[in-house]
């Protein structure tokens, strides 16, 4: 008995016992509601192949867009106290940590990496917005003044992509204290002539748009982003009016000047490398010709007159 029940019957039950589908093979776009498989959004950049619509991207997996040969470095980031302030709310700040550290697999909300992109070294600060919602708290400040001493150092770009809810309240003042701290980092890399590109995702608020977020270069967004300071909500009920459509979105702010270009994710690579190779060769691709005031205004009898000269562009034009 013991061998029918022990041997034969998990058999029989594995044969005829519905196999379990796992939970995450497919995903729901927020903007449309369809459902994509999740290898064809990963092949898709996360991006939905319905709408368009551009779902967040993983840290790792926006690394390895961007960089040459899906090959980067990652460099050993500061050690910081962990808990500086001791704080509880419902679950304390220490436990919130382990746990989004065992999530993600990351130290903290930012990865700090070098590498090459179009055949120029670049050094790429990426926020994952999973790790507590991408705040900024004192490692993530860290972090990022690490990423602007390696730029300088390498004499190399700096491309910022955040993706946050902006600073970490569980870290109170010494949170707000890296806005301050982030400024002073990017001025360095601008007082070395290199360049600084921030590229906007969603979202991008708080306490990181107020600081480092909203000082590139170029201001480079992926489309339908939130960003701003305070959420669309907290300014409809300060100032008591509907907000326009599209507020925070990232091509309403494009075309109210707050950001520069407006980039579909999987033109983005390309139109860094093409924005960082303008940027630190200024110089023309060709030599400059200098045309004297005469050679510009010459008229057609005075160039009938006088015999050309091989070394002067004609620059002449036809009154009428």
């Amino acid at each position: 008995m013991n061998w029918l029940t022990n041997f034969v019957r998990p058999k029989i039950q594995k044969l005829v016992r519905p196999k379990e589908v796992p939970d995450n093979l497919w995903h729901q776009c927020p903007k449309c509601n369809e459902m994509i498989f999740h290898r064809e959004l990963e092949k898709n950049l996360r991006v939905c192949v319905h709408c368009g619509h551009h779902l967040r991207m993983p840290v790792r997996m926006r690394l390895k867009m961007l960089f040459d040969n899906e090959q980067w470095t990652e460099i050993e980031q500061p050690v910081v106290t962990p808990d500086p302030l001791r704080f509880k709310d419902r679950k304390r700040y220490s436990d919130r940590l382990k746990d989004a550290q065992s999530k993600t697999g990351l130290r903290d909300g930012v990865v700090v990496a070098h590498g090459t992109m179009g055949g120029i070294n670049t050094v790429v600060a990426a926020f994952e917005f999973d790790f507590m919602g991408g705040s900024m708290g004192v490692a993530v400040g860290e972090a990022l003044i690490a990423a602007a001493e390696l730029a300088c150092l390498q004499e190399s770009p700096l491309i910022v992509i955040p993706s946050s809810g902006g600073a970490r309240m569980q870290e109170g003042i010494l949170s707000l204290m890296q806005m301050a701290r982030t400024t002073v980092a990017v001025d360095k890399v601008r007082d070395k002539g290199l360049p600084y590109i921030v590229v906007l995702t969603d979202p991008t608020t708080g306490g990181v748009t107020a600081s480092f977020a909203m000082l590139g270069d170029v201001a480079v967004a992926e489309p339908g982003a939130i960003i701003g300071f305070a959420g669309a909500r907290v300014i409809e009920q300060t100032i008591r009016e509907k907000l326009p459509e599209g507020f925070q979105r990232s091509e309403y702010l494009m075309e109210h000047g707050m950001v520069d270009m407006v980039v579909h994710r999987h033109e983005l690579r390309a139109k860094l490398i093409q924005l960082i190779g303008l940027l630190l060769h200024k110089n023309p691709s060709a030599d400059v010709v200098n045309l004297t005031p005469s050679a510009r205004r010459r008229k057609p009898e005075d160039r009938a007159a006088a015999p050309p000269d091989p070394t002067v562009p004609d620059m002449s034009f036809d009154e009428r």
